[in-house]
């Protein structure tokens, strides 16, 4: 199923600022539809990305999961557990889960709370501020940081470094310029000394705690988290952790304004904010475009994927898709959301899915306390746009 005038790929930057039109056309047109130019596969339905997501065998993460880290050959020397397919995925999710237990996280709620304080008060009794680079975008590294236990006056440049992984370069879609590489390469050697102090000194935080933990292997053997493991996972949690919240909290700040009666709602009632928390990453996914290596053939619409091809699984497009939602364009913060893949689906369901929903729900509330209305100053406005990441980068708003 093919278009002639149809053409799509992440990188292009002019799909930016409303990417949603030419998404419908691939579903309606071309669900399984193939980019010659860069070569790769791309599923746009929400159930087929469904159904990719479970089938890790045949859709796998082990090759990379953004097109242009992807690599012919398996990355079996990655700490990174995006990239890693069971066993050896499962090990390790298994251990760093212990990171996000329900008790850990709803120990957390305080903490935010006072961030979040700390991050918008200087802001009451203003006119304008910036409700992502003042706000948003600080405070997930900042509570990333306390879980794990960075001190207090390194937390700042580590919020810079994971700002630098996004940054972006001359081609205009980020994270393979020079400045996204050094950031990278600074989060590997500054989670490396931290690790390497607490051999030394221990201390009651999440760096000891992943140190000192053992795990038993796909072969039966007992042993500890590998440095590059223990650094993977800490690389992992501050860029993709800092990230999605970040730009969440931002579309939450941009959409709400086009809907008075749905965001009184919210500021008379909170109640009402996790099931909106949801329903915004349905509408705006942070993360909207996947990458995954086809090991086998799929034939779907009567056309064939073939083995040892990359396809990428538009989330974006799922959440938009009429075929599993009613009036998909539309926020609805009454809607049931059964499901959506802002998050992932199956093995790969992301890790830290209940902190970014205590972060994003207690940022709305704290935001709510403050400014029951704003207004957005759209002209001013910069969306961050890379091959697997969009959102507000600049969100000036009127209180």
């Amino acid at each position: 199923m093919t278009a002639t005038d149809l053409y799509w790929d992440p990188f292009s930057p002019e799909l930016r600022d409303d990417p949603y039109p030419l998404w419908k056309r691939l579903r309606d047109e071309a669900p399984i539809y193939y980019n010659d130019r860069h070569d790769f596969w791309v599923l746009s339905r929400f159930h087929d990305i469904e159904r990719a997501h479970k089938d890790v065998d045949t859709f796998s993460s082990s090759h990379g999961t953004t097109l242009e880290s992807m690599s012919r050959e398996p990355m079996a020397d990655t700490g990174l557990i995006i990239a890693l397919d069971p066993p050896r995925h499962t090990m390790l999710r298994r251990l760093v889960s212990r990171a996000f237990t329900s008790r850990r996280v709803s120990m957390l709620e305080d903490r935010i709370r006072a961030v979040c304080a700390d991050l918008l008060d200087p802001h009451m009794g203003g006119e304008t501020f910036d409700y992502v680079q003042d706000f948003s975008a600080i405070l997930p590294p900042t509570i990333i940081s306390f879980l794990l236990g960075v001190p207090e006056q390194d937390q700042e440049k580590l919020r810079h470094l994971v700002d630098d992984v996004f940054a972006i370069d001359e081609s205009g879609i980020g994270m393979t310029g020079e400045v996204s590489q050094n950031a990278i390469m600074g989060l590997f050697e500054y989670l490396g000394d931290q690790f390497a102090d607490r051999k030394v000194h221990p201390r009651h935080d999440m760096f000891t705690e992943l140190l000192q933990a053992e795990i038993t292997d796909e072969t039966g053997h007992v042993r500890r988290l590998t440095e590059q493991e223990l650094v993977s996972f800490g690389v992992l949690l501050f860029a993709a952790g800092s990230e999605t919240v970040a730009r969440h909290l931002g579309w939450a700040a941009s959409v709400l304004p086009d809907y008075p009666d749905q965001r009184a709602a919210l500021a008379n009632d909170f109640s009402l904010i996790p099931n909106a928390v949801d329903e915004i990453l349905r509408l705006e996914a942070p993360s909207p475009v996947q990458a995954r290596w086809v090991t086998k053939d799929v034939t779907l619409y009567g056309v064939t994927i073939p083995a040892n091809s990359r396809a990428v699984l538009v989330t974006g497009s799922a959440g938009r898709d009429e075929r599993k939602y009613a009036n998909p364009d539309v926020l609805d913060i009454n809607r049931t959301v059964d499901l959506h893949l802002a998050f992932g689906y199956g093995v790969h369901f992301c890790l830290g899915a209940a902190l970014a929903r205590l972060e994003s729900r207690i940022g709305l509330e704290e935001t709510f306390k403050r400014w029951p209305e704003w207004q957005v100053n759209r002209d001013n406005a910069v969306l961050l746009y890379t091959s697997t990441v969009r959102g507000p980068l600049n969100l000036p708003i009127y209180t």
